[in-house]
């Protein structure tokens, strides 16, 4: 099986170039120009569009129980969404519950991917507890190839890790050369905050805010970065939302802290008065950290411009909006939290901000894919367009216009966080591996065919 494309604007994180791409079997071997196709191989003429490497989101839940409920895609779902959306790599977020043994969690997680999911994915082993078991467990998940742990400082006896559990995780993941990826909130602080709130009858999505403001996740963050400068381990906080967070993660890169930073397309995009609207519409935007005030957007996109920010991701959490988010009409605090975004990211973030002249192209490729291979150990296997690495790869076409529509989208879920956006651009062939995943914005890949990737530590 090969693949010629031709003719395209050949767009990576250090490069801009017109040439043509060779792909057989499922890596690339051949970029030049005027390549002449075999018999036998598939020529997609690119001419007018931009060709990018498959885009990586490092923060989705598809398997997600939550709340009291499970999110609503699984991999067929989801990793269709993904690949129409020009995603062709997902790394999920493994997250047991405090109950559950971390080794029986990871194989039940992969076990709903295997064989299911239409493109590759590895995951983020979530330690909830750090117990007498743990630290073997964590060895034997390492070892089969995930190279990346996820810890809360918030959700307080669900998924949250107290003070000796995060240092002990966190010098683990030091001595394994494992990076850390952290949901940073001070969990005491919500807590009392949202009795408060409830004791004094504010009930609805608009209390989710006032339940956790900047002050909270700034302090989450702050908490972390001493750890980590403790015990010296490699951190990367996810959902950034918040000028104040920023703050606190900047001043620890700058005393030698090692941190990475994640910004969601939903807070570059969205805001608090989202999840104010009236009529329990606010629900649907509801997520932690929440939406915060727009005048936290300009920082977010000057972060990512500059590189203070490395990534984009979506955190996507599908829960629908007739049955779901209802669980918590009486009490904000049990509206299931999440949004569903993984299928939008790349079109929304080229259209706000390739299209408004906030990101050049290549740093759009940077933020998008590049960085998440590079921090999560898929470098150069993923993330760039290069002679051996994997043929993922997103012809794009920058004339297309439309609209989000939740009547259209591949997600399993009842609405859109971005319904009625417009969008510019969108992918229009999505290939995972040399084979072609997308056409036209609709599926034809095949199911099953998605790749469990195994990282090395100590990259």
């Amino acid at each position: 099986m090969s693949l010629l494309i031709k003719n395209g604007r050949v767009v990576t994180a250090d490069s801009d170039f017109h040439a043509d791409i060779f792909c057989e079997g499922e890596t690339i071997t051949r970029i030049a120009k005027n390549l002449e196709a075999p018999p036998g191989a598939e020529v997609i003429d690119a001419a007018g569009k931009l060709v990018f490497p498959g885009f990586i989101d490092p923060h989705v839940h598809i398997y997600l129980p939550f709340m009291g409920t499970f999110s609503r895609d699984d991999y067929v779902s989801g990793s269709k969404a993904a690949l129409v959306g020009g995603t062709t790599t997902l790394i999920e977020m493994c997250c047991p519950s405090r109950a559950d043994e971390a080794l029986e969690s990871f194989e039940l997680w992969m076990s709903q991917a295997e064989g299911k999911s239409a493109c590759d994915f590895t995951f983020h082993m979530g330690v909830t507890k750090f117990d007498s078991g743990t630290e073997s467990q964590l060895r034997e998940i390492v070892a089969r190839g995930n190279s990346s742990f996820k810890i809360f400082l918030a959700y307080k006896g669900a998924f949250g890790i107290d003070d000796t559990e995060l240092y002990q995780t966190l010098k683990l993941a030091r001595e394994l050369g494992v990076i850390v990826t952290a949901h940073c909130e001070n969990e005491t602080l919500i807590a009392k905050r949202q009795r408060e709130l409830l004791a004094a009858g504010v009930t609805g999505p608009e209390a989710h805010h006032a339940s956790r403001p900047p002050a909270v996740e700034a302090e989450g963050v702050h908490h972390l970065m001493s750890f980590a400068e403790l015990t010296g381990a490699a951190t990367y906080i996810v959902h950034l939302s918040c000028k104040e967070a920023l703050d606190e993660a900047i001043a620890a890169r700058q005393r030698g802290v090692r941190v990475s930073i994640e910004t969601l397309i939903q807070y570059l995009l969205l805001d608090k008065t989202d999840a104010e609207r009236p009529d329990f519409e606010g629900a649907k935007f509801v997520m932690s950290p929440p939406l915060r005030d727009k005048r936290n957007q300009p920082v977010l996109w000057g972060g990512l411009a500059s590189g203070l920010v490395q990534t984009v991701a979506t955190d996507h959490a599908p829960f629908d909006f007739a049955t779901q988010k209802p669980m918590g009409r009486d009490d904000f605090t049990k509206i299931p939290n999440g949004i569903p975004s993984l299928e939008e990211r790349v079109k929304l973030l080229y259209t706000y901000g390739v299209k408004s002249g906030k990101l050049d192209l290549s740093t759009f490729v940077n933020v998008a894919s590049t960085q998440a291979a590079k921090l999560f150990g898929l470098f150069p296997r993923k993330g760039t367009i290069a002679v051996g690495s994997d043929a993922d790869l997103v012809v794009f076409d920058p004339d297309y216009r439309g609209s989000i529509s939740a009547a259209t989208q591949a997600m399993a879920v009842d609405y859109s966080a971005f319904e009625g956006w417009q969008i510019e651009g969108r992918p229009s062939v999505v290939t995972v591996r040399g084979e072609i995943a997308v056409r036209d914005g609709k599926f034809v890949g095949t199911l099953g065919r998605g790749k469990y990737l195994a990282r090395p530590a100590g990259h």
